[in-house]
């Protein structure tokens, strides 16, 4: 599998609320360097996999709408909305927020993330 095939795979819908198989795309030394509209966040392998329990509490359905991805060696950068529908109005789907990460791949697994977002 090519880096932006193993990318691609990892932003299928609803994957995020699965934490099993999140957990398949990980890298054991993951680190994301996140900077949101909250700030600056360093997340690691642990702290994604109880971010993907969160939002399985909070919705129902979740979908990335990719607009770009770019492959360069073991580098994939990606810009995607993420879009949810939350249990209390499943029918409605409304947008979390934009982001756009650079993935390093390493062993086939993400490894390292350098992500930005901004909430809608």
């Amino acid at each position: 599998m090519t880096p932006k095939e193993l990318v691609l795979d990892f932003y299928k819908n609803d994957l995020i609320l699965n934490q099993s198989e999140v957990n398949e795309f990980l890298h054991p030394e993951l680190i994301i360097e996140w900077n949101s509209s909250k700030g600056f966040i360093q997340m690691d392998r642990n702290d994604v996999l109880n971010l993907t329990l969160d939002l399985k509490k909070a919705y129902v359905r979740s979908k990335m709408r990719i607009t770009h991805i770019i492959e360069e060696g073991a580098m994939v950068s990606v810009r995607y909305s993420h879009f949810v529908k939350t249990f209390e109005n499943p029918r409605e789907e409304m947008l979390l927020a934009h982001f756009f990460v650079i993935w390093e791949i390493k062993d086939n697994k993400l490894f390292r993330g350098y992500q930005m977002s901004q909430f809608n």
